[in-house]
């Protein structure tokens, strides 16, 4: 807040004796349209300029402009209409009439509402990407991004820019989103399911989540299991729901391939995938395919099941 006022004039009207700095009402409903505007994707220059402009205060000093952004002079409306309740009034924060709001976009606003642990704001950010990216597009511009850059992957000696409480609520509000986003196709494609599963030791179960949610997108039916399953487990849980495929996910170096001998024992006749940067492709068994990206993942076990897309 100090910094807020020394760059933009953001601080309290009025000083106290001492050190003490006293906001008043209308200071603290600057500050509250300037995370608004925060929470919508502004750059923090942006913000002061948007919410000085709306509730301008006597000697203000002039908010540095970006000489990359000299046109902006305004912050950018948000994508849904937002009423703050100030002392000097309501404010509107307007919607936009342009619903294409970029992928960067909503990325920005998605970190800044996990840092300002406002789940609110996260949970509608998230639902907000899937609808309109769709979910293997909101996961590989957004959401995959934004958990990587605040550190949620913190394997590998990676420092994370927000604390071990961002990584709680930003990961359980994109596992929510992501489970909403897979119900159960009222008439699947496929007649028998795929199996997702992980590689025991496995702590990084996201990703399985969006391939679930990325099938159900195309009507075909997943049958997931989040934790993972010991491999006597596992075997049994591919050997009772026989399976159309089984794609085994592993993030951590050195998954071992034996894994899939042990799936494939006995009458399991489906076919069998590895997904993840776990894998190492020359060790993997000659009748298991190792699938790229979340993309070409569902692109390839949609072709492999049903011989192609919906469209063609």
């Amino acid at each position: 807040m100090r910094t807020w006022d020394r760059r933009y004039g953001l601080g309290p009207s009025r000083h106290t004796d001492g050190r003490h700095r006293r906001y008043g009402p209308s200071d603290i409903g600057r500050l509250e349209l300037m995370q608004q505007a925060l929470l919508r994707g502004c750059s923090t220059a942006e913000a002061a300029r948007y919410a000085l402009d709306r509730m301008p205060k006597r000697d203000t000093p002039p908010v540095p402009v970006d000489r990359s952004r000299r046109q902006a002079r305004q912050a950018p409306p948000p994508h849904t209409s937002v009423r703050v309740d100030t002392p000097d009034g309501a404010v509107l924060l307007p919607a936009e009439e342009d619903q294409s709001a970029g992928h960067s976009r909503l990325a920005r606003r998605l970190s800044t509402a996990a840092l300002a642990m406002d789940s609110r704001a996260v949970q509608r950010i998230l639902t907000e990407t899937i609808e309109s990216a769709g979910v293997l597009t909101g996961w590989e511009e957004v959401v995959a991004p934004v958990l990587s850059a605040l550190g949620t992957h913190r394997r590998g000696g990676v420092v994370p820019a927000g604390g071990a409480e961002v990584e709680h609520l930003l990961g359980e509000a994109v596992l929510s989103a992501l489970i909403r986003s897979t119900p159960p196709p009222a008439e699947p494609r496929n007649h028998r399911p795929v199996l997702l599963g992980q590689v025991p030791e496995e702590r990084d179960g996201l990703p399985l989540y969006a391939f679930a949610a990325g099938l159900a997108e195309r009507g075909i039916h997943a049958q997931l299991f989040g934790n993972p399953l010991p491999p006597d487990v596992l075997a049994v849980a591919v050997r009772r729901s026989s399976p159309a495929a089984v794609v085994l996910w592993a993030r951590r170096p050195g998954a071992d391939p034996r894994l899939f001998a042990r799936v494939s024992r006995g009458r399991q006749r489906g076919r069998l995938f590895a997904c993840g940067p776990g894998w190492d492709p020359a060790a993997l068994p000659a009748k298991v395919e190792l699938l790229g990206d979340l993309r070409a993942a569902v692109d390839r076990v949609e072709y492999v099941l049903l011989g192609g897309s919906r469209t063609e």
